[in-house]
C-alpha cells in the first residue's frame, strides 16, 4: 500500500476515494517509567523510555489506519496527518489519519 502525506501520488490516477481512514492508539505510561523520565529530564538527556512509548503508539496508529483503508478496499492513502495529544496526567494518544483511495 503507498501511503503519503500529498494529496495525490505523482505518476499514478486516483480511481476512486473510500473516504477518511483514522488510526488511534492511547498508550499509559507507568509510575516507574515516569519516575526515571523525571529523572532523565532533570539531569539532562532522552528519555528512552517514553520515545519507545511514542513509537508504539505512531507504529500502531498508522497499522490500524492502514487496516481500515484494505478493509474499504484501498489500495493507497493520502493526505495522511499524524497528531498527538496528551490525555490525562499519564496517557499519550497517537491519531494517524488520511483518505483512502484506489489508484492505477
Amino acid at each position: 500500500m503507498i501511503v503519503t502525506t500529498t494529496p495525490s501520488i505523482e505518476g499514478r490516477k486516483i480511481t476512486s476515494y473510500h473516504g477518511i481512514v483514522v488510526g488511534e492508539a492511547i498508550m499509559g505510561a507507568n509510575v516507574v517509567r515516569d519516575f526515571f523520565a523525571s529523572i532523565t529530564d532533570v539531569v539532562g538527556g532522552r528519555s528512552g523510555a517514553y520515545e519507545s512509548k511514542l513509537q508504539d503508539a505512531r507504529e500502531t496508529a498508522l497499522v490500524e489506519r492502514e487496516q481500515r483503508a484494505t478493509d474499504k478496499g484501498a489500495n493507497a492513502v493520502v493526505g495522511v496527518d499524524l497528531d498527538y495529544e496528551v490525555v490525562g496526567d499519564s496517557m499519550l494518544m497517537v491519531s494517524a489519519s488520511g483518505t483512502a483511495v484506489t489508484i492505477e
